[in-house]
């Protein structure tokens, strides 16, 4: 059965290439973007439906979503995949403005996605989130390590709303891939080059993407390699606290915490 997906960063990159596998296989894609000329070619090529929209301002997201909505009844998938490198670092050289454009887009842009795909996929009786992070959010990232930041709070994000829309019968998942062949690695690519690192092809990525939308997994980081396939990246148990006389304590659930 067809589905419909809204994408954020459709313009180019993982954004365009997942929006041309999806309607591939027979789905209807609206791009959301700040750059029109591209956003709307590829929505022409594609057949589908470009919106301007800056991910960083709320009104923007909401009424972007609420058109997308409109136009085809219902939306199904969201990939909240919108980001930037920030090309600064502390000290001499941060940037206020910098940093709070990057956070605005990186970590501001997926919570507006989210809040605003909530209500669009309850009304569908659910659908699926993926938000592009990155392996910047499950490593140290010394060379820009405000957007590791961003995705770390991306992907910690994701881990805690997993449980909690899983009883709206919504998935939600982080997409956290290695250096892959977009826009973000062009600064990096002379030295990622001499290093011998290899690059995730945009296609692999636009595979795994389809992949973690398809999956019944919920609340996970999904992790994409270069000559790997996509897998739930596995994090280590938190150890429990020690009681006064010394005996270990299983540690605290958090999916069990009711607040009223």
């Amino acid at each position: 059965m067809s589905k419909v997906a809204l994408i954020t960063g459709g313009a180019s990159g993982f954004g365009h290439e997942v929006a041309r596998q999806l309607v591939r296989r027979g789905d209807r894609v609206v791009l959301l973007d700040v750059n029109d000329t591209d956003g709307q070619a590829a929505a022409d090529e594609l057949g589908g439906h470009y919106l301007h929209c800056d991910v960083s301002n709320y009104e923007q997201v909401l009424e972007t979503t609420a058109a997308a909505e409109q136009i085809h009844g219902g939306i199904d998938l969201f990939f909240l995949n919108a980001g930037i490198s920030t090309g600064f670092s502390f000290g001499p050289d941060f940037s206020l403005e910098g940093y709070r454009r990057a956070n605005g887009i990186n970590l501001d842009g997926v919570v507006y996605g989210v809040q605003a795909a909530l209500p669009v996929l309850g009304r569908r009786g659910g659908g699926s989130i993926v938000c592009t992070a990155s392996m910047a959010g499950l490593t140290a990232v010394p060379f820009d390590p405000v957007y590791g930041a961003n995705k770390h709070a991306v992907v910690g994000l994701v881990r805690g709303l997993g449980p909690a829309l899983a009883p709206q019968n919504i998935t939600i998942n982080a997409f956290c891939p290695g250096f892959a062949e977009t826009k973000i690695i062009v600064e990096l690519r002379e030295f990622l080059d001499q290093s011998g690192v290899p690059i995730i092809p945009v296609e692999k990525a636009g595979e795994s993407v389809l992949e973690i939308f398809d999956s019944a997994e919920t609340g996970q980081a999904w992790l994409l390699q270069a000559g790997r396939d996509v897998m739930p990246y596995t994090f280590r148990g938190i150890p429990g606290p020690l009681s006064e006389t010394g005996d270990a304590v299983p540690p605290l659930d958090p999916t069990a915490v009711t607040i009223s």
